[in-house]
């Protein structure tokens, strides 16, 4: 079908949530993604970011095709081949920066999205704030009336930060700390609160303020949203500080900055020093197949029970296959290195661009601030015309999640096509 006919269609069938852009993807393979016409381009969106082994690959195609002759779909009533293995895998990397002495297992729940694997966080955070208030209660010698009384007042705000984003949802949407975002939608649940991000002062003083209502604080370590803007080590240590000294969980929301995507280390909060209670987890985790995680510490994962939290299709049998094969690939394929290295090499190479004001970022995760002559949006819409698929931000701000196997290479040619773009502008 021809991009036309399904313009039309989509127009006239699809609620319009999308502004798309003026083309059709049809097939794909690695960094490279092809239209009805025929047309190439090379793909630095990568399905924002989930895309993580490029497009097609072998390992994944291999791993959807055994498992979709074999068992499509159960549920989780009962067990299936392989979710075990690939939560002890994740735990795996969770833990990858910890003395193994001190290692734990992380136990996970299984999801369809990121937006699904943060809502299962907000429950287990508010759930187990609820079942300490009571356990101390208990321990205190209350009886049933003080322990009830006990429980309703438990702490229940839930603190993100600033341009964050968590998904939309109406949970995560009050979560995502940006009044345009939210505003069409309210009412929306309450039990949230925000900060700046990498003012320590003002995360400080919110603790002091409101900490014993405060059952967790989320953070993205680097958000991605709002341009790829990086925590600070010291604000996200001055977090864990607070949290550990009020009783409170340290929430990493890695869904974009997880899964070697920032490089050298299989997550974002491995980067700055701490270690979190709660991760959740999607994108790259199943390269491009629907599958959120949200993965907890024993002791805070035990605050869940039977029919406490569920999903039809979280954890199903095609998720979990594209996952094993996912994660066996960037943990066993030295791809951390190559993040590594290639972000940096992609990051100085953008500097010598013209327009470029500003580039940050981790790995492949990377965004370039634009001066006041150069448009983004109308970046973005060039990139077509020169073979590149390309994403915006803001007015002046480009990100770019490549797929992870991205080389320099490929980098030597985003360098050359969007020099030429925007030396035209």
């Amino acid at each position: 079908m021809s991009y036309v006919e399904e313009r039309e269609l989509e127009s006239a069938y699809l609620m319009q949530t999308y502004a798309r852009k003026p083309v059709e993807l049809v097939s794909g393979r690695g960094m490279e993604v092809v239209d009805d016409a025929g047309r190439t381009y090379l793909d630095f969106v990568s399905g924002v970011g989930a895309a993580s082994l490029g497009h097609c690959h072998p390992a994944l195609v291999a791993a959807l095709e055994e498992q979709a002759r074999t068992l499509v779909h159960v549920s989780n009533y009962y067990y299936i081949e392989h979710r075990g293995e690939v939560a002890r895998a994740v735990s795996d990397l969770l833990n990858a920066c910890v003395p193994e002495a001190e290692r734990a297992p992380w136990r996970s729940f299984f999801a369809n999205s990121g937006a699904e694997a943060n809502e299962c966080a907000f429950k287990l955070a508010r759930l187990h704030a609820k079942k300490r208030a009571v356990a101390r209660a208990e321990a205190e010698g209350a009886d049933e009336t003080a322990v009830a009384a006990a429980r309703e007042a438990a702490p229940r705000i839930i603190v993100t930060l600033d341009a964050s984003f968590h998904g939309r949802t109406l949970a995560t949407l009050a979560a995502t700390a940006q009044p345009a975002k939210q505003e069409a939608f309210r009412p929306l649940p309450d039990g949230f609160a925000r900060t700046p991000i990498n003012d320590v002062a003002a995360l400080e003083a919110l603790f002091e303020a409101q900490g014993d209502a405060i059952c967790a604080v989320m953070v993205e370590c680097v958000q991605g949203e709002s341009g790829v803007h990086p925590c600070t080590a010291e604000f996200l240590q001055t977090a864990r500080r607070l949290t550990e000294e009020r009783g409170a969980l340290l929430m990493c929301d890695e869904i974009q900055c997880g899964m070697f995507r920032c490089g050298t280390h299989p997550f974002g909060f491995q980067h700055f020093g701490i270690t979190p209670d709660v991760v959740t987890i999607a994108k790259g985790i199943a390269s491009g197949f629907p599958m959120g995680m949200c993965a907890a510490r024993e002791e805070v994962a035990a605050s869940f029970t039977p029919g406490d939290h569920g999903s039809t299709f979280g954890g199903s049998c095609l998720a979990v296959a594209a996952a094993r094969a996912t994660v066996r690939e960037l943990s066993e394929g030295g791809i951390a290195e190559q993040v590594e290295q290639v972000g940096a090499y992609m990051r100085e190479r953008m500097y010598a661009l013209p327009h470029v004001e500003q580039v940050r970022g981790l790995g492949l995760m990377i965004a370039v601030d634009l001066d006041a002559d150069a448009s983004a949006p109308d970046v973005v819409l060039k990139g077509l015309d020169a073979g590149l698929l390309l994403n915006f931000t803001g007015p002046r701000t480009l990100r770019f999640l490549p797929p992870l196997i991205c080389t320099r290479e490929d980098v030597d040619a985003l360098i050359e096509r969007l020099g030429g773009i925007l030396s035209t502008l």
